[in-house]
């Protein structure tokens, strides 16, 4: 039977600045804990919005994997990567292959697809030696603190995510679509609402349209819901900003994005953007052993940079269709 810990058990810690802390005793079967304390923990989530389940300490790998299947309902695989992972399980994969000094910032998984994950979940293998916290921010309070003349331009045309495939840069076109094969990522492009360009080197270029605001498809809660800061430009590091602009131009960015009817965003909105999330930042640093699950629609997450070695599982689970959460503008389907 599972556990019917109630959502104000003394173990589940709510403090100023950190995400909810839930303490375990899996008396060493992390895998059997996980299994009949699911629908709690996932209850936890549901309140809350996210849980960081402390005390399982899962063995090595194996047992991890298990832990994240006994949590998650309905794997997802990943499409339209922006950066490699490597995949463990059905569902489960490394974290993205980022630059550790560099930071990745606020953003929910995969906001600019069709079907996103509704729950992530984080394990802990190895933590770093300094950094390297996977951060969150809840998006309804988010969308409340921004500017509403902002609010209601991205209501009213939505964003726009361009892209750049190329074989030296960011994800393959095997790592984003599952082949390389030209038929299969158009009819995937096509089914996708997705408009794409063939370059004359081989490359591709893609563009997709979608809400930047959508209603929680349990809560109906407005979510501020996209990748709109942390897949722009300007939040690249500037270095980094300059180099790709000079190598591949503007308008041949690995990835950018854009006001829905196409307009460039400002590098002062992109910069309001991450401040506000900064304000609503939850944090807890990393523990080996440590698991946490986060609402993907209701809470974004980002990672700091870190220092030492670092090894965090990804488990995406719960499949939500875009068109089930109210959104408010049409996808670009050509």
């Amino acid at each position: 039977m599972p556990s019917s810990l109630p959502l104000s058990t003394p173990g589940v810690e709510l403090e100023p600045g950190k995400p909810p802390i839930l303490r375990a005793d899996s008396t060493g079967d992390a895998a059997s804990w996980a299994a009949e304390h699911r629908d709690a923990v996932r209850a936890l989530v549901a309140e809350h919005g996210s849980v960081l389940v402390r005390g399982l300490g899962p063995a090595d790998r194996d047992e991890t994997v298990s832990v994240l299947r006994r949590l998650s309902s309905g794997p997802m695989t990943e499409r339209e990567a922006f950066a490699p992972r490597r995949a463990h399980s059905d569902g489960i994969y490394s974290s993205s292959k980022w630059p550790p000094h560099q930071p990745m910032c606020m953003h929910h998984e995969l906001s600019y697809a069709l079907e996103f994950p509704g729950l992530m979940l984080f394990a802990c293998l190895t933590a770093p030696a300094v950094g390297g916290r996977t951060a969150l921010a809840d998006a309804p309070t988010v969308l409340g603190a921004l500017p509403t003349d902002l609010v209601a331009r991205f209501l009213r045309e939505g964003w726009l995510l361009t892209r750049s495939y190329n074989d030296e840069i960011g994800a393959s076109l095997a790592d984003a679509f599952g082949s390389d094969d030209r038929g299969v990522i158009e009819s995937y492009c096509r089914a996708a609402a997705i408009a794409f360009e063939w370059q004359p080197d081989g490359g591709l270029r893609t563009r997709q349209r979608r809400s930047a605001v959508v209603r929680h498809p349990v809560s109906g809660r407005r979510c501020w819901f996209n990748q709109i800061a942390f897949l722009n430009e300007w939040t690249l590091a500037p270095e980094i900003h300059e180099y790709l602009v000079d190598v591949y131009g503007a308008d041949g960015l690995p990835f950018n994005t854009r006001y829905g009817d196409g307009a460039p965003i400002d590098e002062d909105t992109v910069h309001l953007l991450n401040e506000v999330y900064q304000s609503h930042t939850v944090s807890e640093p990393w523990q080996d052993g440590d698991v946490m699950l986060v609402d993907n629609v209701r809470t974004a997450h980002s990672r700091e940079p870190y220092e030492g070695p670092r090894e965090v599982l990804v488990a995406m689970s719960d499949a939500v269709r875009l068109a089930d959460c109210s959104p408010t503008v049409e996808v670009i389907t050509a």
